[in-house]
């Protein structure tokens, strides 16, 4: 760098001598003066923009609908000299902060312009607030500087992008008798029939093989013997959720609203199974938002403004034809992660329902009550579902729409073909729908 610079001064010393010789000095000197400005603008320009760095305070996040984050950002000037001015702008997905039903409100200045003394830090504060389940990119931190005459710009990514899970609502299931609960779905088990902790049919004495959790110690005591309790046989099981979210099925006038109320039935369901130790399973068409910012979304360090912002968009399409497929399980991680798969859910222009259905059949469980969840029933999603009832599964179908006339048209066929039908008109029909189909 210091060999550069000498190359520069002499290579002027030698265009005022060659002035001087020809009588040009004055031109030629005020040219020199111009220059040397220009290069001295672009050299703060260059030196501001590298020796400032910004650091956002925290990681990615789980939170639930309505929860306020806040969100802290240090702006650093590491140089000896100061920073004339800077801006910065931490960005937020716009489609997240348009329309009627916004799933970001934020609650403080994410933009501001300051100046930078050498080696201190200046503080952005701001608060957002979750409104609606999702998966929100908050970031990356653009940073913008230049020279005081406006002739040379930089930009620069000052921080990496964080992401919030927005967790969807779980609705209690209101009048449900938990002392004779049932899981959902009754169906025709083939080898496994096991035992009902919750059916007691009788006790007898104790008998070698018979584990220990079975043990009545009430009639143990009374008798000096060890009793093992009965149990009638159970033939009911968990629950596969199928969650439609194909565009052409779920219109864009109903969204998110309709969207989001299937997620909450689903997420209810699940947590309800999950609480009886039932096993549950997912699988949907729609796309898993944090698979999209993988091949999609966030790349790297962008240089200018506008790269930068469309790295925090959504796409307007995404036909990747990749399902969400959970396999049927018990437990708390099981639960998290069903969870976390109906928080990123995002509708998509991929599969279809009945093609999503053909393509996963080889891995639906027989032991699980396949429960669909969808907002329009065509034909061939009509004769998807019948196909699979008649080939052994049981199915049932929750219609997610307000208007009861379209219930009866696609509840019509379902019927016919005895598959059990449940309407999901608003959000307070959630707790009834659910508890219709917990004890039917």
């Amino acid at each position: 760098m210091r060999g550069h610079w000498i190359d520069w001064l002499a290579g002027i010393a030698a265009l005022v001598l060659l002035g001087w010789l020809f009588g040009a000095s004055l031109w030629l000197l005020a040219a020199v003066v111009v220059g040397l400005l220009l290069a001295i603008n672009q050299y703060l320009a260059r030196l501001w923009s590298h020796a400032t760095t910004a650091v956002r305070h925290g990681g990615d996040l789980e939170v639930a609908v309505g929860s306020n984050v806040p969100i802290e950002l240090a702006v650093t000037n590491r140089s000896k000299v100061p920073v004339g001015w800077m801006l910065v702008e931490d960005l937020l997905p716009r489609w997240a902060m348009r329309g009627s039903e916004l799933g970001l409100d934020v609650d403080g200045d994410r933009i501001a312009v300051m100046m930078l003394a050498p080696g201190k830090t200046t503080s952005m504060h701001y608060t957002i607030r979750v409104k609606r389940r999702g998966y929100f990119q908050v970031g990356p931190t653009v940073l913008e500087t230049g020279d005081f005459l406006g002739l040379f710009r930089r930009y620069r990514v000052g921080t990496q992008p964080q992401y919030i899970t927005v967790l969807p609502r779980v609705v209690p299931l209101s009048g449900y008798d938990i002392a004779s609960r049932r899981p959902i779905g009754e169906i025709h088990m083939r080898d496994n029939v096991m035992d009902d902790p919750t059916r007691l049919r009788g006790i007898r004495q104790w008998q070698p093989g018979d584990p220990m959790r079975s043990v009545h110690w009430a009639a143990t005591a009374r008798t000096g013997t060890l009793h093992s309790k009965i149990y009638e046989p159970s033939s009911i099981a968990g629950a596969t959720l199928v969650l439609d979210f194909h565009r052409q099925t779920n219109p864009t006038k109903h969204e998110p609203v309709r969207g989001d109320l299937a997620v909450t039935a689903a997420a209810s369901i699940a947590a309800m199974l999950h609480d009886q130790n039932e096993p549950f399973g997912l699988i949907s068409n729609g796309r898993d938002a944090a698979d999209r910012i993988r091949h999609d979304g966030w790349r790297g360090d962008h240089r200018v403004r506008d790269s930068a912002t469309r790295a925090g968009q959504m796409l307007a399409e995404s036909d990747r034809m990749r399902p969400v497929i959970m396999k049927p399980d018990r437990g708390v991680i099981q639960f998290k992660d069903v969870m976390r798969r109906l928080a990123r859910l995002e509708p998509t222009d991929g599969l279809t329902l009945p093609e999503l259905l053909a393509e996963c059949e080889g891995r639906l469980s027989n032991e699980t009550t396949v429960l669909v969840i969808l907002q329009q029933c065509d034909e061939a999603t009509a004769s998807a579902l019948i196909g699979l009832s008649r080939r052994g599964w049981e199915v049932a179908v929750i219609v997610n729409t307000h208007d009861i006339n379209d219930y009866s048209a696609i509840a019509g066929p379902m019927i016919a073909a005895r598959i059990a039908t449940f309407h999901l008109a608003d959000f307070d029909s959630v707790a009834d729908v659910c508890r219709n189909v917990a004890i039917r």
